[in-house]
């Protein structure tokens, strides 16, 4: 296996927001000032120390996430982008993404941005309802995010939409009508996620006092296998547990995480997979901006991973895909046999959870709402 000459992907973290919404565990932060210069060249000099670690190398696919990076400024993007067209070749087709709040002011940004590089945008209109917006803590109406959406769709060769489902009190039939109004926008690619409660975060210490109930697992499985079933008739099956898409118009850079391709990750918390490699930013945006002034880059911890580690990562990472894994690659990753209880899969296969077809294995339709325990259950320690 020559990961040399495979293509790989960059993630650039901007950890900024205008405002923390209730729902939201992200590495992300609200400032009053952002020094845009300093950002820049710490941005740049990250850049620089992972290019310097990963040398004639091919990019197939640039994210920049946060935080909300349509916040960054145009110049900014364009500075990173002919960044690492000098220290990497791009491919031909290579996939430069962007997520962004649905908001004018950043929608005004959309057309420079396009002009810097990028192609694609990650839309985060989260919901089509102003009451659940307002819920989200989200900044934009309908009429405003989907304004945004037309801006996007106009200046950019592909655009992504976010949406949070499984919300407090969200009857089927409402997320059925909402489903089907998002499909109808005509973008090639939707991310639907359900509302979890993650520690740390507003909705977190609202349910604690009995505040905030979601909608229990029966509720939820029943909404999400209306959710597939709704995509899929409408051409945009689930190619991932929780994104839709046309064939071809599948996320680029996501699919190298999950079919586990090495990355890089530059910025306050980001993450990456080089060579074996497991490298971790420093989170807090000070404490990076700070290392990058002291050290050249913002790496906290960068740790060699066995090869067990790398065989679960990518079994645990590919069988969220439709497509499933390929059990030699996986065996060749842990350097002898894929970490497979076999006898698991023998037996939920018999109840159709998952599926073993000659060298691939795939969880089917049955068992992707009980993915989280079909890995438990298959997935054998070192």
């Amino acid at each position: 296996m020559n990961v040399i000459k495979t293509p790989f992907a960059l993630y650039v973290h901007w950890p900024f927001c205008v405002s923390k919404c209730p729902y939201c565990d992200f590495n992300s932060h609200v400032r009053e000032q952002v020094d845009q210069a300093a950002w820049r060249d710490a941005l740049l000099a990250d850049l620089a120390h992972e290019a310097a670690m990963l040398p004639g190398r091919t990019l197939g696919s640039i994210f920049f996430g946060g935080g909300t990076p349509s916040l960054m400024p145009p110049a900014t993007v364009a500075a990173i982008l002919d960044a690492a067209a000098c220290h990497w070749s791009f491919a031909p087709d290579i996939e430069i993404t962007l997520e962004a709040n649905p908001s004018s002011v950043e929608a005004a940004r959309f057309a420079d941005l396009a002009a810097a590089g990028v192609n694609r945008a990650s839309l985060g209109l989260q919901a089509l309802d102003d009451d659940a917006l307002r819920f989200l803590g989200r900044a934009h109406d309908v009429d405003e995010g989907l304004a945004a959406l037309g801006v996007a769709q106009s200046v950019f060769e592909r655009t992504s939409i976010d949406l949070i489902y499984a919300r407090p009190g969200q009857p089927q039939s409402d997320w059925e009508s909402e489903l089907a109004r998002a499909i109808a926008l005509g973008t090639e690619h939707l991310s639907l996620y359900q509302l979890t409660i993650e520690p740390g975060t507003r909705f977190a210490t609202e349910a604690a006092k009995g505040r905030l109930t979601i909608p229990n697992a029966d509720t939820a499985a029943d909404l999400f296998e209306t959710t597939r079933a709704i995509t899929a008739a409408a051409g945009l099956p689930a190619y991932e547990t929780s994104n839709h898409a046309r064939a071809g118009a599948e996320s680029r850079h996501n699919l190298t995480y999950w079919r586990y391709g090495d990355y890089a990750g530059i910025g306050p918390g980001a993450h990456g997979r080089r060579d074996g490699l497991a490298t971790v930013r420093r989170k807090k945006p000070e404490n990076w901006l700070a290392a990058v002034a002291r050290s050249g880059h913002g790496i906290e911890s960068e740790d060699a991973l066995t090869p067990h580690e790398r065989a679960t990562e990518a079994l645990v990472m590919g069988l969220r895909l439709t497509e499933g894994i390929d059990l030699p690659r996986v065996a060749a990753l842990a350097g002898g046999e894929a970490p497979v209880d076999h006898a698991a899969v023998d037996r939920l296969s018999r109840h159709g959870l998952i599926v073993r077809d000659g060298d691939r294995l795939r969880v089917t339709e049955a068992g992707a709402p009980v993915l989280e325990g079909i890995l438990r259950d298959i997935v054998t320690d070192a």
